[in-house]
């Protein structure tokens, strides 16, 4: 999207009896022993999930993290990570930044630029590393500003594969099955959903457009964390779109040959949607969103999926407002991210618990015991999780 900028826990009301005579007090308790179990739906907030409220909460809750805050050296701004370990880190941002540490955060390398005249102003809004050499950046903004670039030599110097030549394309996202093999999405063109693939690691393609489904007016999705686009073992991916009106998660099962589409109840706008689409297995997924015109606002901005994607149902409330830019799995915990703050949920985004109230773009999994959330001012945080 060219324009970038949970609901609090239910408590139910407690029920207050005065009886006169013990004999009714009994005969109450009779009744309320035998009656079914009340519909706490209509007492809960927008989003939250009434099937959770009870046991799923009650003696489990999510792991503990503790925060180290990283020396990034940068103070641009950060909007994707990608961890391909615990120690080797790469970082994107804005003003041509790219950062990366091979020690697990203990030092930093910031650079500005990829070696064009142009590259330093360059907002590279998704990273994704596949060692301590290899990585690709993708530049996201309108015509020729969108762009992907690889590095095989630590980010040293980079390999421009792609620059957009559509006066109206704009690059939001991509993800990659192998090192060679990769898919990006971006906004619509013309009103045709648009998407790239490599399968050589080196030139990409448009995937045709009769083999995607019809665009909604407007749709297009959202530069914000480098997780509008997952990919899968088998060739499978998934995307999520918004703005305009749309909300839907596309998916595909064969590299981007063929697609199906989901509609989700969440929240639409003009500048709403979704944002980010993680899969922690197979089957359980969950789609983050929200409404970059309501940032103090709580929306119904989760969607939760038990089949693969094929539907959505509208998930838990977050622990904070505003939109959830960016999401992410690790050892049977969801994490959600926006600029209000990051929540976790171990139920498949039914319920969400308070992590952080940090100004968060895009977090990422190194292992099941560690992520990395980045944001403003050259913010980098590792959060460990406590035994």
């Amino acid at each position: 999207m060219r324009a970038r900028h949970g609901l609090g826990d239910s408590v139910m009301s407690p029920l207050a009896l005065a009886l006169a005579a013990p004999a009714l007090l009994a005969l109450l308790a009779a009744i309320l022993a035998c009656a079914p179990t009340p519909d706490l739906a209509s007492d809960l907030e927008p989003g939250a999930d009434p099937e959770s409220t009870g046991e799923q909460t009650a003696g489990a809750r999510s792991p503990a993290f503790e925060a180290r805050e990283q020396t990034s050296n940068t103070r641009s701004r950060l909007q994707a990570v990608s961890a391909v370990d615990t120690r080797v880190v790469w970082v994107s941002g804005l003003d041509g930044t790219h950062v990366r540490t091979l020690d697990g955060g203990r030092t930093w390398l910031a650079r500005r630029g990829v070696g064009s005249s142009d590259s330093e102003t360059l907002q590279f809004r998704d990273i994704h590393a596949f060692d301590a050499n290899t990585a690709y950046l993708l530049s996201a903004g309108e015509d020729d500003l969108s762009r992907i670039y690889r590095t095989d030599d630590g980010g040293a110097s980079w390999d421009l594969q792609f620059i957009n030549r559509e006066p109206e394309g704009f690059l939001d996202c991509f993800d990659f099955w192998d090192r060679d093999r990769g898919i990006a999405y971006g906004d619509s063109i013309r009103g045709d959903l648009f998407a790239l693939t490599t399968r050589d690691g080196a030139t990409w393609s448009r995937v045709s457009a009769t083999t995607l489904p019809s665009a909604g007016e407007g749709e297009g999705g959202f530069a914000a964390s480098g997780t509008c686009v997952e990919t899968a073992p088998a060739g499978r991916a998934r995307i999520a779109t918004g703005t305009g009106g749309n909300a839907r998660v596309l998916t595909t099962e064969d590299h981007g040959e063929t697609w199906s589409f989901a509609d989700t109840p969440t929240v639409r706008g003009a500048a709403a949607g979704l944002m980010s689409v993680v899969f922690g297995t197979e089957r359980q997924g969950v789609a983050l969103g929200g409404d970059l015109e309501q940032p103090e606002a709580f929306t119904a901005n989760v969607a939760v999926s038990q089949d693969g994607g094929a539907s959505w149902t509208l998930g838990g409330s977050l622990p904070f407002p505003g939109a959830a830019y960016g999401g992410a799995w690790g050892a049977g915990v969801f994490i959600a991210a926006g600029p209000g703050g990051i929540g976790s949920s171990i139920d498949s985004g039914r319920t969400w618990q308070h992590l952080s109230d940090l100004d968060t773009w895009a977090v990422d999994f190194g292992d099941g015991n560690i992520f990395w959330a980045v944001g403003p001012e050259g913010q980098i945080t590792r959060f460990e999780r406590v035994p």
